[in-house]
């Protein structure tokens, strides 16, 4: 299997997320179980059929989390350094139609979270980035059509 590159603050937050499910959650939702378990007839006990269902979920998430951590390779980003885009870049770029700039830090699949400022390296802005520099144009296709960017600032921090 390939290995799944992450930043450490990615690899730290997916730990900490695996310690919670493991710890936390698997208690609580055991104790719903047990709890759904003594209002009696199972066959039509929603309580029982959602802590069921939310033990199925968490069980899924763990499994998912042990094969990512047990994947990962762990990029020290403060390490890196450049002038292109590349994994572990902080890159702000302006959209040339509109003037809205906006700033995101390329990252591994896992811990990607657009809202919070990462893109997965995998995503097709981040792909049409890699390699290129400050003062650099590139364009990535869109649902409403093709988009034009233009690179400002590239980071390493």
């Amino acid at each position: 299997m390939e290995k799944i590159p992450m930043t450490a603050a990615g690899h730290t937050a997916l730990t900490a997320e695996y310690q919670r499910r493991t710890s936390e959650e698997r208690k609580r939702i055991i104790e719903a179980i047990q709890e759904a378990r003594a209002h009696g007839d199972l066959s039509e006990n929603a309580e029982y059929s959602a802590a069921k269902e939310a033990q199925s979920l968490n069980e899924g998430r763990i499994q998912e989390l042990e094969t990512i951590l047990a994947l990962a390779e762990i990029i020290d980003v403060t390490r890196l350094n450049g002038s292109s885009v590349k994994f572990g870049a902080t890159v702000t770029f302006v959209d040339e139609d509109t003037e809205e700039e906006k700033t995101y830090q390329v990252v591994g699949d896992p811990e990607a979270d657009a809202s919070s400022g990462r893109i997965s390296i995998s995503s097709p802005i981040a792909r049409a980035m890699i390699g290129k520099g400050e003062g650099e144009s590139f364009e990535v296709a869109a649902p409403g059509g093709a988009r034009s960017y233009e690179i400002l600032r590239v980071q390493y921090v």
